[in-house]
């Protein structure tokens, strides 16, 4: 569950930093006043939400999490030291070692994260939640801090963290950003089964399944895109019905076999999580041989998906379910 999460933190966080220099809001010589206003608006909502979780959840059970936030956790369970204090130390020291390798707005916006999410801890003081059903306080943080850092992220900030550690061991070490963040994230919960027990660990295994999960649900959207390639002799017949069942336009390309030296023609379309199946029932009615493979899309920007207009920053999404 945790490389799960883990796997799909990475995924994410690579599409959120690389696709920052095509950013409208982020090129063209800056962002306009109001969408400057607008990022601060949602980092200041996701890092009062992220404090929550922390002060109400978290501290009040004993619980961990992972990334920085679990660091925060066990100094504070071991050493008594102030969590708001470790994070802002913590998080600016991380920040000055990966600054290459964010956008120079990106660096604003975390450091704003990172002062904001420290203030909030420190100050924002809402009533407990320590239930007698001990599932519920991990569910219940997993969400707060899964919507607070999508927020942030969608939002064109970071919250640092392991984050950066995780691009930093991928550019100087060439492992990826996946598994350098699951194996931060096992040390890390690791260390914290040692202090506060097996069973609070594993709840925390809960909280930070959750997070990645509601996380990648605000960055990805309810109703993820994959893509379908399919290799089939009958690929006239699979793209008019394709075409014609599911509304979405299908591109052909050319190729051929590598043993058998035979012209293939390979068919490529993305759609919806809704439509998947759909279009898999129609390949399989028409061909039940047809080779397919199917792949989580991380962005679609084109006609009939998201994307940025020209002229001004709008998101238009035209799903047709």
């Amino acid at each position: 569950m945790l490389k799960d999460s883990s796997i799909n933190y990475g995924k994410m966080l690579r599409r959120h930093i690389n696709i920052l220099p095509n950013n409208k809001i982020l090129s063209n010589g800056g962002p306009p006043m109001k969408n400057i206003i607008k990022t601060i608006a949602l980092i200041t909502i996701g890092t009062f939400i992220f404090s929550i979780a922390v002060n109400s959840a978290i501290i009040p059970n004993e619980m961990g999490e992972g990334g920085i936030t679990g660091v925060n956790m066990l100094l504070l369970y071991v050493f008594g030291f102030n969590p708001a204090l470790s994070n802002l130390v913590i998080n600016i020291v991380i920040l000055f070692i990966g600054w290459k390798l964010l956008e120079k707005q990106t660096i604003y916006y975390t450091l704003y994260a990172i002062v904001m999410m420290s203030f909030f801890i420190q100050f924002v003081k809402l009533p407990v939640f320590v239930p007698q059903n001990t599932i519920l306080p991990p569910i219940m943080s997993g969400i707060l801090i899964g919507t607070g850092v999508g927020t942030v992220l969608a939002a064109g900030g970071t919250t640092a963290g392991t984050d950066i550690i995780g691009l930093v061991i991928n550019k100087f070490f060439g492992v990826p950003v996946s598994a350098a963040l699951f194996s931060i994230d096992a040390v890390i919960i690791t260390s914290l089964s040692m202090v506060i027990g097996l069973e609070k660990a594993l709840l925390s295994l809960v909280s930070t399944f959750i997070t990645s999960r509601v996380i990648n649900f605000i960055m990805n959207g309810r109703n993820p895109k994959r893509s379908i390639m399919i290799i089939s002799d009958q690929h006239e017949a699979i793209g008019e019905a394709l075409a014609h069942k599911i509304n979405r336009g299908i591109t052909i390309i050319n190729g051929y076999g590598y043993y058998s030296k035979a012209e293939k023609h390979i068919m490529y379309v993305v759609v919806n999580q809704i439509q998947l199946s759909r279009a898999q029932r129609v390949i399989h009615e028409i061909d039940p041989k047809a080779f397919v493979t199917v792949t989580e899309v991380q962005q679609v920007a084109g006609e009939g998906f998201s994307f940025f207009h020209d002229d001004k920053v709008q998101v238009l999404d035209e799903e047709i379910l």
